[in-house]
């Protein structure tokens, strides 16, 4: 009964995702990577403007702290809210690996891919080749990148990868991947690339990182960690008071993407 209810759910989550994105004229495809099928949501109708490609978070990871779900969709897609919420000209946005995919899910997407290697070398490359296909009718294209909670440490380590890329915004971001297992106590990721390591890499890339006043589960700290790893004047944080992990951040993002990342 608990695996058919699960089902239920993911199922649900699937369509009122589908839904949310078709509202905002966002147009969905799968694109294949060289190891994962991975599901992209998009909008482009002005090729000389720059596009604000959206990564989505960890999602429905675990379903108690001991045991991984059967699969990663999740339940409030806040990085897909946060791209519906985008009036911009173009929008990509982008799920983790086996988000949205199936059912049934691929042979190849073992809950190893969500939990202890969901910030793997593999998965950065994987989310980087999705980027590249997604983008390929527009070669010139710059790129704004946005990630929430884990998509936020995703986005800056594809930041460190490409030369297309303008700016960085994160919300929530798990930009220090040990720092933030360690404050709750859980195990060491021993595979898992973390954005800290490469902050003195995006010292001249403007970008804000949005922290939440109550967020319990990435601390404001971690941004601050970030911030001073990356020296320079290019990284801002912007704490917004009130805010938990989960709050909808999709409500004020209008408002946040108000502040442009510069180098001041």
């Amino acid at each position: 009964m608990k695996f058919l209810l699960a089902g239920c759910v993911n199922g649900d989550s699937r369509e009122r995702a589908a839904l949310l994105a078709k509202k905002s004229g966002l147009n969905s495809q799968n694109l294949q990577t060289s190891r994962f099928e991975l599901r992209v949501w998009q909008r482009i109708s002005a090729s000389k403007k720059p596009v604000r490609v959206y990564i989505e978070g960890d999602g429905f990871a675990w379903v108690s702290r001991s045991r991984p779900s059967d699969d990663p969709t999740p339940r409030q897609p806040t990085g897909l809210m946060l791209a519906a919420a985008d009036t911009s000209a173009n929008v990509v946005y982008l799920a983790r690996p086996c988000q949205f995919i199936g059912p049934p899910l691929p042979a190849n997407c073992g809950a190893t891919w969500w939990t202890d290697n969901r910030f793997s070398p593999q998965v950065v490359q994987a989310m980087n080749e999705a980027l590249s296909q997604a983008l390929r009718p527009w070669p010139d294209m710059h790129i704004e990148l946005i990630g929430y909670s884990g998509g936020g440490a995703i986005a800056a380590l594809i930041a460190a990868r490409r030369d297309d890329v303008r700016s960085l915004r994160t919300v929530a971001g798990n930009l220090d991947v040990a720092y933030v297992n360690t404050a709750h106590n859980v195990s060491a990721m021993p595979n898992a690339l973390s954005a800290i390591d490469v902050a003195p890499r995006l010292a001249n890339l403007p970008q804000i990182h949005f922290t939440g006043s109550a967020d319990t589960t990435v601390p404001p700290a971690t941004a601050r960690r970030f911030q001073q790893a990356a020296g320079g004047r290019c990284v801002r944080i912007e704490q917004v008071q009130g805010m938990t992990h989960g709050s909808d951040w999709a409500a004020v993002w209008p408002s946040l993407l108000q502040q442009q990342p510069d180098c001041r």
